[in-house]
């Protein structure tokens, strides 16, 4: 079993590394592209738990180690 765990920047937040990005795109003729906003994909491997406890571990590493909950929102799925 496996969670995908997707962290960004909460709206208003500055993203300097997001505005880098989109500066590059626009100098590469990208101009359509607005906006861009970075984040952080963790990718975590569990073993020996069903999916019930899986949830309950992933949201617990989120809230307690893995996302800043004053700069950044989380989401993550569960995949078998």
């Amino acid at each position: 079993m496996k969670a995908l765990i997707h962290i960004t920047l909460k709206e208003g937040i500055l993203d300097p590394q997001g505005k880098t990005i989109h500066h590059a795109l626009q100098t590469l003729g990208f101009t359509a592209m607005a906006e861009v906003r970075t984040g952080k994909l963790i990718e975590i491997s569990l073993a020996g738990v069903d999916p019930a406890r899986a949830h309950a571990l992933v949201e617990e590493a989120c809230r307690k180690l893995l996302a800043n909950p004053v700069m950044e929102n989380y989401s993550y799925t569960i995949v078998e």
